[in-house]
C-alpha cells in the first residue's frame, strides 16, 4: 500500500514537472544548486568558521592578564575558526606598538572575511533568476495556450484555455517556491556571516585594549 502511494506521488511530481515545460527543469536545477550552496555554507559557517566569541575572548583574557601571551597564541592555534585566526595575528605582535598590532589584525581580517561571505551572493541571484524563469515559463505557456485555442473547436475553447493556463501557472508556482526557499536560507546564512564578522570587529578592539592596558601596567 505504501509503495503504491510513493509511486503515485512520484508520478504526480513527474506529471507536474512535464506539464510545465522545459523551464520547470531549469528552475529545479537552479533550486538544487541553491540548496547545495546553502548546505555547504551552513556546514562551514556553523561548524568550522564560527566560534563562541564571548567565551573564547574570556579564555584569552585570562592568559593575557597573566602575561602568558604564548598560552593565548596556543589557544588560538587550537581552533580553525576565523576569530581565533584574526586575534592570533594580533597576539603575535603583542610586543609591538598599537598601530602595528592593528595593522596585523586588519590584514588577517581582510584575508578571512571573504571566506565567511563566500558564495552567499549567489543565493540571492539564484532566487531572483528562479522567479524570472517562473514568469517566463508562464508567459510561454499562455502564448501556447492562446495559440491552441485559436485553432480549436469553439465548443472546446474554454476547456483548452483553462487547461493551458493551469499548466502555465506551474512554472510560476515552482519559481516562487524555489525563490522563497533560497531567500530564507540566504537570510539565515547572511545573519550567521554578519555575526562572525561583527565578533571579529568587537573582539579585535577588546584585544587591542587588553594589550594596551598590559603595556601600561608593565611600564
Amino acid at each position: 500500500m505504501e509503495g503504491s502511494q510513493v509511486t503515485s506521488s512520484l508520478n504526480s511530481i513527474a506529471l507536474f514537472m512535464q506539464s510545465g515545460g522545459v523551464f520547470m527543469w531549469v528552475i529545479a536545477i537552479l533550486w538544487a544548486i541553491g540548496l547545495a550552496i546553502s548546505l555547504e555554507r551552513f556546514m562551514k559557517l556553523a561548524f568550522k568558521l564560527d566560534v563562541d566569541g564571548p567565551s573564547f575572548m574570556n579564555e584569552l583574557q585570562r592568559y593575557i592578564l597573566s602575561n602568558d601571551i604564548q598560552g593565548a597564541i596556543r589557544v588560538c592555534s587550537g581552533s580553525v575558526a576565523v576569530l581565533p585566526k584574526v586575534l592570533k595575528s594580533g597576539l603575535k605582535r603583542a610586543s609591538s606598538n598599537t598601530e602595528q598590532i592593528q595593522n596585523a589584525i586588519d590584514a588577517t581580517a581582510l584575508e578571512v572575511i571573504p571566506k565567511v561571505e563566500l558564495r552567499l551572493g549567489y543565493l540571492q541571484t539564484i532566487a531572483n533568476i528562479s522567479t524570472l524563469f517562473g514568469l517566463l515559463g508562464t508567459i510561454q505557456g499562455l502564448i501556447e495556450s492562446f495559440s491552441a485555442v485559436a485553432a480549436a473547436d469553439p465548443t472546446q475553447k474554454a476547456e483548452i484555455l483553462a487547461s493551458g493556463i493551469s499548466k502555465a501557472m506551474n512554472t510560476t508556482f515552482l519559481g516562487l517556491l524555489a525563490a522563497i526557499t533560497i531567500t530564507m536560507l540566504h537570510s539565515f546564512l547572511a545573519a550567521k556571516s554578519d555575526k562572525i564578522i561583527s565578533e571579529i570587529d568587537e573582539f579585535s578592539v577588546k584585544l587591542l585594549d587588553l594589550l594596551g592596558t598590559k603595556k601600561e601596567k608593565g611600564e
